[in-house]
């Protein structure tokens, strides 16, 4: 349950960062508007400012990551002593990549202490 509510959650994340998330809030006021003109105050357009800033500042985010998975990957691709399934990294849950940065972190660090012996 709580795996398929994190990838749902990242899924919608995704799809925030879609210019078709721009159309649902069009289409959002124009329904209030439709159905209900007289609330449409300062404090509705308010809060469509809110949204669409949020939007704008997730698909330059989603933009950047997709970008630099896209540098990582052709480093990947070029370089022959790197692992090729870090280059699949992306596509795992947030705290799975987390969990992979920490086991990666825990190696380093002990490879450190059997070289310093």
């Amino acid at each position: 349950m709580a795996f398929a509510a994190r990838r749902m959650i990242t899924k919608f994340g995704v799809w925030t960062s879609h210019p078709a998330a721009f159309i649902v809030v069009l289409l959002y006021v124009l329904l209030w508007l439709t159905l209900s003109p007289r609330t449409f105050d300062w404090q509705a357009i308010a809060t469509l400012a809110t949204w669409v800033m949020t939007l704008f500042i997730q698909r330059a985010e989603h933009r950047d990551t997709q970008a630099i998975h896209a540098k990582l990957d052709e480093l990947l691709r070029t370089h022959d002593s790197a692992r090729t399934e870090l280059s699949a990294l992306d596509t795992k849950e947030p705290e799975e990549i987390m969990q992979h940065r920490k086991v990666e972190s825990d190696r380093v660090e002990s490879d450190k202490v059997l070289a310093s012996r």
